[in-house]
């Protein structure tokens, strides 16, 4: 007998000891991380006696579709003083005539033209800088120009979360257009799963992260902490990193009030939307240390939960129930947990198509991220 059929009896044991393992991993996640966010009583910020001004930065590059749809949005939302500074840079399309219309009729546009230089190549870190260093006023608020906001109250939800003591940082949420389709399901799906872990651990005081289309900070804190200096080279990132370097235990209030939340075109092909996450994964690989072992311990955990459930339901036939417990064991407390997310977010249809965009996603994310997240050298749009 060779050392294989010794152990042969204790294989099973092994397996499935692995996988409750991996399934208390996934538990902890869902009930003790995510359920901050489920349990989290939304707040809104527009009764207030006083609101400070305000400049919103909006960075366009050919967006003269959206900027005809959506930019008058966010010049007509109901705030008592604030400008709105688009950076056009270097738009080869008709942004720039559609800006010089928009001017015309509202006095808050601002505009700041970007002019194409042969020998320098700048990404949209410079475009914000710029936007930044044109701001009259000391608090900020970002967003892009595919971008509509869900209410005329917008601003207030916003900037009335940047006006709590000791806040410099607001991370906002910002779902895309729901359409009909499957890839719409997937980003939107996506989109969903990554506000909840930077939403719940902005909660539990380590916020790592926020999206641009929907964030807000001090003008003091851009310059005081050299702005994007530490990761001028890389591309993306003018909004993750920035908030992932600079966030405390202190300075970070969320805002995800239903007319708090921006709504944004989603990619249409699975082309773009892998190049858009390709984007993403390399902006990841410089977030600090215990940031990158939080997400990465959840992403593949998840990933080998569905492998070893897979492997152990084909291995083991005789014990198919166990990888079968575990899976409904985990997708119940999705259930129970997310029910309540989904429904702060906007996105309750999905709870309907949680079981196949879950394993979905965690290939999809596992895969482009094993390509992509060396990549540094990336277009920001």
């Amino acid at each position: 007998m060779n050392i294989v059929q010794q152990y042969a009896f204790y294989y099973p044991y092994i397996a499935f000891g692995i996988l409750g393992l991996l399934l208390l991993i996934q538990l902890y996640y869902i009930i003790i991380v995510y359920g901050k966010l489920s349990r989290h009583k939304v707040h809104s910020y527009q009764e207030q006696d006083q609101f400070d001004p305000i400049s919103v930065i909006i960075c366009a590059h050919n967006e003269q579709k959206n900027l005809k749809q959506f930019l008058a949005s966010i010049l007509e939302q109901d705030y008592p003083q604030f400008e709105v500074i688009v950076v056009n840079d270097y738009s080869t399309d008709e942004t720039k005539w559609i800006l010089k219309e928009y001017q015309s009729q509202y006095d808050n546009l601002r505009i700041v033209d970007i002019k194409e230089h042969i020998r320098l190549k700048h990404g949209k870190k410079f475009a914000v800088t710029l936007g930044i260093k044109s701001a009259i006023y000391e608090k900020l608020v970002f967003t892009d120009a595919d971008c509509n906001p869900n209410s005329n109250n917008w601003l207030k939800e916003i900037a009335g979360a940047l006006n709590q003591p000791d806040t410099e940082i607001v991370i906002g949420y910002s779902p895309y257009f729901k359409y009909k389709g499957f890839l719409n399901k997937l980003i939107r799906f996506e989109t969903t799963h990554t506000a909840m872990s930077y939403l719940s651990y902005a909660i539990k005081k380590d916020a790592y992260m926020a999206v641009g289309r929907n964030m807000a900070y001090t003008k003091t804190l851009f310059f005081s902490k050299k702005g994007f200096a530490s990761h001028m080279h890389i591309k993306s990132g003018d909004d993750d990193l920035f908030v992932n370097e600079n966030a405390t235990k202190k300075n970070v209030a969320i805002s995800i009030h239903n007319d708090a939340i921006v709504y944004s075109e989603p990619k249409t092909t699975w082309k773009s939307y892998y190049k858009q996450k390709a984007r993403h994964s390399g902006a990841s690989v410089i977030y600090k240390k215990r940031h990158q072992r939080m997400l990465g311990m959840q992403l593949i955990t998840s990933f080998l939960f569905y492998v070893t459930i897979i492997l152990t339901a084909i291995i083991f036939p005789n014990y198919w129930y166990v990888p079968v417990a575990a899976y409904l064991i985990r997708l119940l407390a999705q259930l129970i947990v997310f029910r309540a997310i989904y429904k702060k977010l906007a996105v309750s249809d999905l709870i309907w198509w949680l079981p196949l965009l879950d394993i979905i996603y965690y290939f999809y994310i596992c895969i482009n991220g094993l390509f992509n997240r060396k990549k540094k050298s990336l277009s920001w749009k």
